[in-house]
């Protein structure tokens, strides 16, 4: 290997380390509480200089944007709910909610910081929803026998009311705003369900 490639190698190295620098940053950010963080504060926590950080990312919103593209993706395995649509009713019932509640722990700091800047961030919010669509054809798949039981539009509308119930939004209202503890938002969600799919028996 040249020097001159030996160099370009080190550069690119240290680019790939000083950017994943920065993304951990705004990781920690959000975690602590701080969705809209500053370019300086990015800078100061990762020891990243301010015109690197904007050599990188060429604006905070591009910054945002790859910080949460980056969490979601490393959290991909997390999507997938083991055993889809087996066992029995409350089997299957303990094991959404879990599997909902894990998700809700792993991607928090980046779902509160995706709604906190709604509109101005249209692509963080096209791949959350897409996560959204995911979520929910997975719930139906794993009901997919009460749902027939009922049939028709009611069908429909239980469907619709277990996915209210299991958004992001509402396991944010039960856990920060009505300030549950986990074990009773766990028990609350799986009440809830249980109680949508009661007539399917």
């Amino acid at each position: 290997m040249t020097t001159a490639r030996a160099q370009v190698d080190g550069r690119t190295a240290r680019r790939d380390r000083n950017s994943e620098a920065v993304l951990d940053a705004v990781r920690e950010l959000f975690v602590e509480g701080n969705y809209t963080p500053t370019a300086e504060a990015v800078a100061a926590r990762s020891g990243v200089s301010l015109r690197s950080v904007y050599r990188y990312f060429e604006d905070t919103e591009a910054l945002f944007r790859a910080a949460i593209a980056r969490r979601v993706a490393q959290a991909e395995p997390l999507f997938v709910l083991p055993d889809l649509g087996e066992g029995a009713l409350d089997d299957r019932i303990a094991r959404l909610v879990d599997h909902r509640l894990a998700l809700y722990a792993a991607l928090g700091p980046e779902a509160r910081a995706a709604v906190l800047r709604g509109p101005s961030a249209p692509l963080v919010n096209e791949a959350l929803d897409a996560r959204r669509r995911l979520l929910f054809t997975q719930l139906e798949a794993h009901f997919a026998p009460e749902l027939r039981s009922i049939g028709g539009v009611r069908a429909k509308a239980l469907l619709r009311c277990m996915d209210l119930l299991l958004q992001f939004e509402s396991l944010e209202h039960l856990s920060r705003r009505s300030g549950l503890t986990p074990g009773r938002v766990r028990q609350v969600l799986i009440t809830g369900t249980r109680a949508f799919l009661a007539e399917a028996e």
